[in-house]
């Protein structure tokens, strides 16, 4: 596997342990920190003036735009299949009957692959491929499966998607047609995970997991940039976001940080409050945001209709709680039947067929505009994080209450 050395606009200039802050190199290959175990973050050159002019290629119209702050040294490893730069709309129905002033939506699930998990597997492809590997292997609740799988194809790597055996049937099989080693698992993520260290115990393949190597969390933040572009350099008041593994949470608050660095955001722009939203099912998040437990190592939660939601252990957690914390957000969980009846409300009253983590997330901004934690004259936007397609398995004939 190879050094590489900088022939981009890259800004990138080292890792960080997210624990201690100790410094890698974002020149070799890197899993977790050696020293904490521990995610590492992409750091990038930002006392340097970069204006937006010079900092997006108007020209691209994928999450590429932003190259200068993507970590991917050549473009020559670029493994793109168009991801990125997903619609932001507005719920002018929704937002009329239940009382909201401004209520927003980007809708991820018109993504390659379908669903927002694309980002996150085109970067970290990219810098696999970038960095000599040859092959991946993932543990999946379903999207992130199915997306190394097709950044894999696109890119000439070999795949091994590791996935619950109770996996809607179409994840599955797009999988299979990536032509992907597909291994079904009794349990959860967690599970999935075990196995995917006893299948690659000799280190042959490059471990996609969440968080353990640092590149999905530079595509995912993509979101972030895209959001303050599309909404003219504002912000939101309150962002909800379907955290499983949490990624894409970690990854927005990251880009709105360092567009703050760089002043691409007004010295004024007061940062969204972050919800994190999960499912009842399986809320590890809450329960240690509440104080009912440590942290979530010993968690144990149930299979959930919103798959993506159903990661009882997320290596993400502490900085997920750092990202709350800091924006003075907060955590919902969300029951089964709510998810099914927040699909049905964006179906009829939106015509969008949102995947169960949307329509999750739509049902918590109901619960906290009725609780008074969001307040009706303030810009709320929600994330969809999939098309719900691939979850019929899940809700198929279930569209009337």
């Amino acid at each position: 596997m190879n050094q590489v050395a900088t022939s981009s606009q890259s800004r990138v200039n080292a890792l960080h342990c997210a624990k201690c802050g100790a410094a890698y190199s974002p020149f070799q290959l890197q899993a977790v920190s050696s020293c904490c175990q521990q995610p590492l973050v992409a750091h990038y050159s930002l006392r340097q003036p970069l204006s937006r002019e010079e900092g997006i290629d108007l020209a691209d119209n994928s999450m590429w735009r932003y190259g200068a702050l993507l970590p991917l040294l050549d473009e020559a490893n670029k493994v793109t299949l168009g991801e990125g730069m997903t619609p932001l709309l507005k719920l002018p129905r929704l937002a009329g009957h239940y009382g909201f002033d401004a209520l927003f939506i980007k809708d991820e699930g018109t993504n390659p692959t379908g669903s927002f998990k694309a980002r996150g597997l085109s970067m970290a492809i990219s810098k696999a491929k970038e960095l000599g590997v040859t092959g991946c292997i993932i543990p999946t609740a379903g999207n992130a499966g199915v997306a190394m799988a097709a950044y894999c194809a696109r890119g000439g790597l070999a795949a091994t998607v590791v996935m619950p055996r109770h996996t809607p049937e179409a994840f599955k099989e797009e999988c299979y047609w990536y032509g992907a080693q597909v291994e079904l698992v009794d349990g959860l993520i967690n599970d999935c995970a075990a196995r995917v260290r006893q299948l690659n115990a000799g280190g042959k393949l490059l471990d996609i997991s969440t968080l353990k190597e640092p590149y999905r969390l530079e595509g995912k933040k993509t979101m972030g940039y895209e959001i303050a572009e599309q909404m003219g350099w504002q912000l939101p008041d309150v962002l909800l976001y379907p955290a499983g593994g949490g990624t894409g949470l970690i990854g927005i608050w990251k880009a709105f940080q360092e567009m703050k660095s760089l002043g691409w955001l007004a010295p004024e722009t007061k940062l969204p409050r972050m919800v994190a939203v999960q499912a009842e099912n399986c809320c590890p998040l809450l329960e240690t945001y509440l104080g009912r437990q440590p942290n979530c190592h010993a968690y144990t939660g149930r299979p959930s209709l919103a798959n993506g939601l159903a990661v009882p252990r997320p290596l993400g957690e502490p900085l997920m709680l750092n990202v709350l914390r800091e924006s003075n957000g907060t955590v919902v969980a969300i029951s089964e039947e709510d998810m099914l009846e927040g699909m049905r409300h964006l179906g009829r009253h939106e015509g969008m067929f949102v995947a169960p983590e949307g329509a999750a997330v739509w049902m918590a901004a109901r619960q906290l505009l009725a609780s008074g934690w969001l307040h009706a004259d303030e810009r709320i936007l929600l994330l969809n994080t999939g098309n719900s397609q691939k979850y019929m398995s899940n809700v198929a004939g279930r569209a009337w209450a």
